[in-house]
């Protein structure tokens, strides 16, 4: 194999390369954006907490402690 076939393939492969890493970049979800079945639970009980009135809101808790 001569050195301008081997700069060719070496070429090519990069260029294959180059758009596996497109799609992939393209088609990749982003793990933030996954909610466990923890986080699910989390968040449910957090609305409950809410609807119940067990939270404050943060700016109304950095008032009271001065922040």
């Amino acid at each position: 194999m001569s050195e301008a076939e081997t700069v060719k393939g070496i070429y090519e492969e990069l260029r294959s390369l180059r758009e596996e890493v497109r799609f992939i970049k393209k088609h990749m979800v982003d793990a933030d954006t996954i909610l466990t079945h923890e986080d699910k639970t989390a968040l449910q009980e957090a609305r409950e907490d809410i609807k119940k009135g067990k939270t404050v809101r943060l700016d109304k808790l950095r008032e009271e402690l001065g922040i």
